[in-house]
């Protein structure tokens, strides 16, 4: 019997999990290449031989997206597996309509055929957008728990930027295992915060031979998301973060609402920050959609050290890159310090931007005057430098999860904005815990 011909749309996270969870070793289906999108220098890679098992000795050959419609033709593809989170629905049936004029099948695959089922209980903190606040969440979930005294180990959504293989299981405990694992700034934002907290956190490409490793030295498993996308694990506690600044996106986003409609809990968090207008527009869909689900306000306050820097000043604000970028976030902690403790401008970056710094406006020319934190690899990081330090400003505003200060050298004075997170009233995570508890 002939095997189905599979391409599978990626951006280095779902495609492979879907891929290792159902494809392969099914001989049912021949995977014949995976594309890449999102995220910069992804393509042109391999998914390993040692990583796509015995059906694939030569490995899968990892492609650009813009090829799609050429590769299904090339390949003679019968269904090609839309892989990849944090769209517009309108952007995903646009694939769809290609998919569909090359002559292939267009599918979006269910969880319940992903989910891997551990032995120990899982909570999942998801979201509706990237950006919303799925990680200090996170990190007040493994605070309180262990505050219980449960042993608790953080596995993160995938982020494998660099060699697949190498990058099949990974453990941080510590700054040195970033340096390790040669990680990304964009990685460094997810893992750092959990080590800095005495957390253990897993992450890699292969998420049921992590899970097994993971399940060894903890009581609890918290599945940390990326972008708006489903738990890689089946959840006995479903959390989804749920962000009143782009009220509305809950229910337009793939597959954001998937998580509000799955969710046991939903947290509307910045409160402190977003409009009324934002926050009831938001409520209005949770009860639209999953008015069984527990909801808990929460806020992200934020702290800036040496406030004083900012005051009167022409500052450039420097804020996390996925946020802004298919985040599609206007604005940051760092444009919300500048606003609160009185910077005289925010200074545009855009006339100071170098290479690869440069495309990134030109591929998300609504980001304004603000500059992502884009860091995917050494040359883009020394393109970061450089533009932060061409800037003409006065102080640099840093709205980022880690201290960029550390990853950059930079020529002109900084402050770092810390954010927080707080329940307000109740029931709060205390509450939401109580099923696990």
């Amino acid at each position: 019997m002939s095997r189905t011909k599979v391409l599978i749309m990626g951006a280095a996270g779902r495609d492979f999990h879907n891929f290792n969870t159902f494809f392969r070793g099914n001989r049912d289906y021949e995977v014949v290449a995976f594309t890449a999108t999102q995220i910069p220098n992804i393509e042109g890679r391999k998914y390993p031989a040692e990583l796509a098992g015995e059906l694939y000795p030569n490995g899968i050959d990892i492609y650009p997206e813009s090829q799609l419609a050429d590769l299904i033709k090339k390949f003679k593809v019968e269904e090609v597996i839309f892989a990849y989170s944090d769209v517009p629905y309108d952007y995903v049936m646009s694939k769809s309509a290609i998919v569909n004029a090359a002559g292939a099948d267009f599918k979006v695959m269910g969880p319940q055929r992903t989910m891997i089922k551990s032995s120990k209980p899982v909570i999942a903190v998801c979201a509706v957008r990237t950006g919303s606040g799925k990680s200090q969440t996170t990190r007040r979930v493994i605070e309180l728990l262990q505050a219980a005294g449960k042993k608790v180990v953080a596995i993160r959504h995938p982020m494998p930027y660099g060699d697949l293989a190498a990058q099949r299981v990974q453990r941080f405990a510590s700054p040195e295992d970033l340096d390790k694992h040669k990680c990304t700034i964009e990685e460094r934002e997810e893992y750092e915060p959990h080590i800095v907290s005495g957390n253990v956190i897993y992450a890699g490409v292969d998420y049921g031979a992590i899970l097994r490793q993971a399940e060894k030295e903890a009581d609890i498993i918290i599945w940390d998301g990326g972008n708006n996308d489903l738990p890689f694990y089946h959840a006995d506690l479903h959390i989804t973060v749920v962000d009143p600044h782009r009220p509305g996106d809950e229910l337009f986003y793939y597959p954001g609402e998937a998580n509000l409609r799955m969710a046991d809990v939903l947290v509307i968090n910045k409160m402190d920050t977003a409009d009324p207008e934002g926050v009831n527009r938001v409520r209005e869909s949770i009860y639209e959609v999953n008015p069984r689900a527990m909801v808990i306000d929460a806020a992200s306050p934020i702290f800036v050290e040496d406030y004083h820097l900012i005051q009167g000043k022409r500052v450039l604000a420097v804020e996390d890159g996925p946020t802004l970028t298919h985040g599609e976030m206007t604005y940051g902690a760092a444009v919300v310090a500048a606003q609160k403790f009185g910077a005289a401008e925010l200074v545009d970056p855009r006339p100071y931007t170098v290479g690869t710094i440069t495309e990134t406006f030109e591929k998300y020319p609504e980001i304004g005057t603000l500059l992502p934190a884009m860091g995917y690899g050494d040359q883009q990081v020394r393109d970061l430098e450089e533009t932060i330090n061409k800037t003409d400003c006065d102080v640099v505003i840093i709205g980022t999860p880690i201290d960029l200060r550390k990853v950059v050298n930079l020529n002109k004075p900084a402050v770092r904005v810390k954010y927080d997170w707080q329940e307000i009233g109740k029931p709060d995570l205390t509450d939401a815990l109580k099923k696990i508890l």
